[in-house]
């Protein structure tokens, strides 16, 4: 190959030509320690190929920089259940990291190199070494396929690399984090791809693909973690292991390893909530609508770059959210908020300069996702910073039975469409009436225990598409704060309906259904060859409906419908069951927590329904008074201190 030097590029000491077609986008900051830079190319004879590659370049001198490979598998197992397969967002999401990229070659069982679920036992290829536990030895023969291009770090992040890491190998003394890939493309500054196709013979994977490379600077600050998108035509075709090494290149590398490519081959970040952010545009994405789960990560973590606000840290509970942050001087602080990002709410300011700071969103909804921006501002700057957060679920006792499996329902296969058949006034008195669970076809006989059997529909010899259900049960206590569980066996579909109004859907489609309405879907099977529609195993569906979410439950008499839809016209088989609990709220006492901040002290907790409470000493009777106001919402400045205090909450 032959190519002119259009520029000088040097970094860490080190000189190389730039390929004329290829440019790259400034080194940008992630993270403090970690930046990012994008390279494209304009094809042409000597670099024929579309390719855009993205690479981190990882600080190894930083000290707030980590290394962490996937661990072993909780069943672990050497050469059998080493890791288990995850994709690289849920690696991120798992292991809380900020960047994360594939690393080594794998094979899942069952799958191989491409399984169809995550949580599958896997065996890595190669030396793989995560927080000094070695995952996978070094290895040869049939299943290493020479996969031995080592790279391990000590505990201080310190890189040694070996090429050709076969037993007995480096050794691993001290050693924290150690990955492999398949073969060198770059040694020594030296453009080595083209022998990779003698040295490794293989038909596929030296054609232009997908690719994954690590690399080394010359002086080993930097560790080049870098993607190469491909097999997607008018964006990135994808590239050989010479050009490989030229973007490596290109970026600083002196030294550079081939690693798991092709459709494994995906870049991503956490963003400021801690979801994963795909930086490159990965081939199996594009295919799949998914990214492929895989059996060997790397991620390195990071602190976020210093701002004027830092730190920031969101305990969402299920209708408060306590939100703390820095500033790098005394400022003044609050929070905007809302179920969008124009922020229909916003918390109280705290008008006192200080540099720790905390705030309370209350009249949160739960399981609801929210953002929030952050406002700070000093004498010198005026600072904000978005981000978001989820409520999670209220707290409830142990469920109690509402009513079991065996319940009388009242049924109808008519076309009721137009009718508001699910109104508590509605007469049903034409219904039939049987006991659940209610069924149609032979398939239903792995479903039990059967009770009802329900006519099918004579002139097509199949099951209606649609069946209709009713019962009445009594609620016997104050409905507030109550959550209802329904457990159920549907084939294939459902929508439940609470005294008139929607209350879930089961394996439906969105928006409006009428009777000849598909299911979305259809339940697990378990048997050999199971037909699509066919209740083929007696797994349940389990539908959790918060207490938020439910607005007409009534103390006394309440009336549950159901329509079940079938997957197929032709499916063979019908099947519905249904038992109710109710979760009454669990009491979840708030702590109350003290902050301290350049003279200016702060109660706060995480809650409502609590009232601020003080006292000058313990241990009286009716020593306790409400904080003036009563005092119900946090947080709460503290400005006239009396040498002794008590605080507590009640509720």
């Amino acid at each position: 190959m032959k190519y002119f030097c259009s520029a000088i590029i040097s970094w860490a000491g080190l000189s190389f030509c730039l390929h004329a077609s290829m440019t790259q986008t400034p080194w940008q900051p992630l993270y403090k320690g970690i930046d990012h830079s994008i390279g494209t190319n304009t094809p042409d004879a000597a670099l024929p190929r579309l390719q855009v590659t993205h690479c981190v370049r990882i600080d190894l001198t930083d000290p707030d920089v980590q290394l962490f490979t996937t661990p072993r598998a909780t069943n672990y197992s050497a050469n059998i259940s080493e890791t288990s397969s995850e994709s690289i967002g849920t690696f991120i999401e798992k292991y809380r990291v900020q960047v994360a990229v594939d690393a080594n070659f794998y094979d899942t069982n069952p799958g191989g190199s491409d399984p169809d679920a995550e949580g599958l036992p896997t065996e890595v290829f190669g030396l793989q070494i995560s927080r000094g536990q070695i995952v996978s030895a070094a290895d040869t023969g049939p299943d290493s396929n020479g996969r031995n291009a080592a790279i391990l770090f000590t505990t201080n992040k310190v890189p040694v690399v070996n090429f050709n890491n076969r037993p007995p190998g480096t050794s691993t003394l001290g050693i924290y984090t150690a990955v492999s890939g398949f073969y060198p493309v770059l040694s020594n500054g030296v453009n080595i791809g083209a022998a990779a196709s003698t040295s490794y013979p293989d038909p596929y994977i030296h054609q232009p693909q997908p690719r994954t490379a690590f690399g080394l600077s010359r002086d080993r600050r930097y560790l080049y973690l870098t993607v190469i998108d491909g097999r997607q035509p008018g964006y990135s075709d994808g590239s050989t292991d010479v050009e490989t090494a030229m973007w490596m290149q290109s970026f600083g590398a002196w030294d550079a390893v081939n690693m798991d490519g092709g459709g494994s081959t995906a870049m991503y970040a956490s963003d400021c909530g801690g979801a994963p952010e795909a930086l490159n545009h990965s081939s199996y994405l594009v295919a799949r609508g998914r990214e492929r789960y895989i059996g060997s990560h790397l991620g390195v973590y990071a602190k976020p770059l210093p701002a004027f606000i830092n730190d920031v840290q969101v305990v969402p509970g299920t209708d408060t959210a306590t939100v703390q942050w820095t500033t790098l001087e005394r400022a003044t602080g609050w929070v905007e908020f809302g179920l969008t990002s124009n922020y229909t709410a916003v918390s109280v300011t705290n008008n006192f300069p200080v540099t720790n700071h905390v705030m309370t969103l209350n009249g949160l909804v739960e399981g609801t996702p929210y953002y929030f921006r952050i406002h700070s501002s000093s004498a010198s700057s005026n600072a904000t910073v978005d981000c978001y957060f989820t409520t999670g679920l209220a707290a409830t006792e142990s469920p109690v039975l509402v009513f079991d499996f065996t319940n009388q329902w009242k049924f109808t296969a008519s076309n009721l469409d137009g009718v508001n058949w699910q109104s508590p006034g509605y007469n049903d008195s034409g219904w039939q009436s049987g006991q659940s669970l209610f069924y149609v076809g032979e398939a239903s006989a792995y479903v039990n225990p059967k009770k009802t059997v329900m006519p099918g529909d004579a002139s097509t010899g199949f099951p209606y598409l649609t069946y209709y259900f009713r019962t009445r049960f009594v609620f016997p206590r104050d409905p507030a704060g109550v959550s209802l569980t329904l457990s159920n066996f549907v084939d294939d579909g459902a929508v439940f309906y609470l005294n008139g109004r929607e209350l879930a859907r089961l394996r439906m489609p969105t928006g409006p259904v009428a009777n000849q309405t598909l299911a979305a879907g259809f339940p697990c099977a378990t048997l050999p060859s199971p037909q699509q529609g066919d209740a083929t195993t007696n797994c349940s569906d389990v539908v959790l409906v918060p207490s938020g979410s439910i607005t007409n439950l009534v103390g006394g008499e309440n009336v549950l419908a159901v329509e079940v839809h079938n997957y197929n016209a032709r499916s063979s088989d019908v099947v519905f069951g249904n038992a109710l609990y109710s979760g009454a709220p669990a009491f979840i006492p708030a702590p109350l927590y003290f902050l301290e901040s350049d003279g200016t002290f702060t109660l706060y907790w995480n809650g409502s329904g609590f009232f601020l409470q003080r006292a000058s000493e313990l241990g009286l009777p009716d020593s306790w008074s409400d904080f003036p106001g009563p005092t119900t919402n946090s947080p709460v400045t503290l400005t006239n201190l009396s040498p002794t205090t008590f605080y507590r909450l009640r509720r």
